[in-house]
């Protein structure tokens, strides 16, 4: 059954699928790599449309796979489909061009993150109504962080490498999507045509704007690597 967006929603989400996903191994872009049978990205539009705030799914696909990703998703959700860039900011910017002014509340998700929960994407949109310019969910460092530096000799397996320090892993989050953020602060981080970065929530503390965290979910993990399928496989009954 085709979800039902709520057209009196202030949310719009925007979801850059058109990179490769090299570390995911070979067999086309990472949006459209299979769990449990269906592509991740229709993983992860199913459940950001169960969202009750959201009026808006912007999708940045591969440029040659427009038809074919709106084809796909035409049974999931009401979703607009644009051509994506060769960078993720270009994806982003190509699906925030899409979003009508009115909608104030603008959400960065990844497909990767596919079983990214409802409740989640409520939480950050909610911060982002409340008054916060920026928003990212997070969840603590578990692991033991340290700071490396080349030895210079060679391993086994390449340059070999010395620990520098320990770093205090209480004061680090490791963060995951949607990324929320008020309309004119993420229209004028991507306007500042910033160098690359790996979240939008990067372009936004370039540009000065504090970023507040919520917390985030376990079923919120990137799915980057052939293990973390298996892992997302197996969290599927409980997402």
């Amino acid at each position: 059954m085709t979800a039902q967006l709520n057209a009196r929603g202030d949310v719009a989400v925007l979801v850059p699928a058109a990179g490769a996903g090299l570390r995911l191994g070979p067999g086309g872009p990472k949006a459209l790599r299979l769990l449990a049978g269906e592509p991740l990205l229709v993983h992860a539009v199913r459940r950001v449309a169960a969202a009750p705030s959201v009026r808006l799914i912007i999708v940045a696909a591969p440029a040659a796979d427009v038809e074919a990703v709106r084809a796909l998703l035409a049974p999931v959700a009401p979703v607009t489909v644009v051509a994506g860039g060769a960078e993720r900011q270009h994806s982003v910017a190509a699906a925030l061009a899409a979003v009508p002014e009115d909608v104030g509340v603008e959400l960065v998700h990844d497909a990767a993150r596919a079983l990214t929960p409802p409740e989640l994407v409520e939480s950050v949109a909610a911060a982002v109504r409340g008054g916060c310019a920026a928003v990212i969910p997070v969840l603590p460092v578990v692991d033991t962080i340290k700071e490396v530096g080349s030895a210079g000799a060679e391993g086994p397996s390449g340059p070999a490498e010395v620990v520098l320090g320990t770093v205090d892993r209480a004061v680090l989050r490791s963060v995951q999507t949607p990324q929320g953020f008020r309309r004119d602060v993420l229209a004028a981080a991507h306007a500042a045509g910033l160098a690359a970065h790996t979240d939008d929530a990067g372009m936004v503390e370039k540009a000065g704007i504090p970023v507040t965290c919520v917390p985030g979910s376990d079923l919120a993990m990137k799915i980057t690597r052939p293990l973390d399928l298996v892992i997302a496989e197996a969290l599927l009954h409980v997402a």
